[in-house]
């Protein structure tokens, strides 16, 4: 589906039709995780993950796992391979 780019203040905006927004269960104010593939030259919107903290996992863990991720993030990307 093709869509138009417009400016609206200081912004480049893209209008989201409502059939696309139903589809992944989002509606004005929702937040969204914006993805660049540069190869691709793509721009992935998707629905933004639900924090862990937020389902219920002690917020400790959570920031240990943080950090963990962080720390290690190289060799886990060469694991995922």
């Amino acid at each position: 589906m093709k869509r138009r780019l417009f400016k609206t203040g200081n912004s480049i905006v893209i209008s989201l039709p409502q059939e696309a927004l139903e589809s992944l269960n989002l509606d004005a104010g929702a937040d969204v995780a914006l993805e660049i593939d540069r190869q691709n030259q793509q721009i992935i919107i998707k629905p933004a993950e639900v924090p862990l903290a937020a389902a219920g996992i002690d917020e400790e863990f959570v920031s240990q796992v943080n950090t963990f991720i962080n720390r290690y993030r190289p060799a886990l990307e060469e694991l995922a391979k």
